[in-house]
């Protein structure tokens, strides 16, 4: 996950923050003209910026529920106050409790009691560092999906999305905020097309081995 940013973060581009720690980020954060082996000049190599890193903005009652959300590991609006959790692994309302937001809604909404059979934990789940990620949509519903920042009150960004799907940090989308997300969660994962590219390439060359499985070059993935 990147830096922490506001809920209503509106800027096109920003800085770093720092330089890159892991091979990982040394890899993402890598300009065009680096991926592809070509001359960059200087005023472009030193004008490295993260470009739509800004998430959706929510609801105003979506937003108290998520502040409401512990952040903790395997955590999500089952945590909220107000519910039972039957031994048959179904959440029920507590007849007892009629916990409302400012706006009169209920705190946590039928839908998300209703979902899966009331057996699922993925409305208003949060991620977590050490977890598998879900695969990436083209909008990051709370409702339904795990998309909630580990530490931070908000949806995943749209560079978070894409850079889970392999975009790197130089790569940029079009669009309004939401149009962005779709681009992201409709793409082919880039690693997944090098390899399919790769795969294709050599067999068009002839120089696979027989048989169903090809083995990859080492750091395939960062070269």
């Amino acid at each position: 996950m990147l830096f922490p940013i506001f809920l209503r973060e509106a800027r096109e581009e920003m800085a770093y923050r720092k330089p890159p720690e892991t091979e990982f980020q040394k890899f993402i954060r890598a300009s065009k003209c680096d991926m592809m082996s070509s001359v960059e000049d200087t005023a472009q190599r030193e004008r490295r910026v993260l470009f739509d890193h800004r998430p959706l903005e929510l609801p105003e009652d979506d937003y108290l529920r998520v502040s409401r959300i512990p952040q903790r590991k395997g955590s999500n609006f089952r945590d909220l106050p107000g519910l039972i959790i039957g031994n048959d692994n179904v959440v029920r309302r507590d007849p007892e409790s009629d916990i409302r937001l400012p706006s009169g809604k209920l705190l946590v909404p039928d839908y998300a009691i209703n979902f899966g059979d009331g057996k699922s934990s993925r409305p208003f789940a949060r991620l977590w560092w050490d977890e598998t990620v879900p695969t990436v949509l083209t909008r990051p519903d709370l409702h339904s999906q795990a998309i909630l920042h580990p530490e931070q009150d908000r949806v995943l960004t749209i560079r978070e999305c894409a850079r889970l799907q392999g975009f790197p940090d130089y790569y940029r989308f079009c669009g309004n905020v939401k149009e962005r997300y779709c681009q992201v969660g409709n793409a082919v994962a880039v690693p997944v097309a090098r390899a399919l590219g790769y795969a294709l390439g050599m067999a068009v060359q002839r120089l696979t081995e027989e048989g169903h499985l090809m083995i990859l070059p080492p750091k395939f993935s960062h070269t």
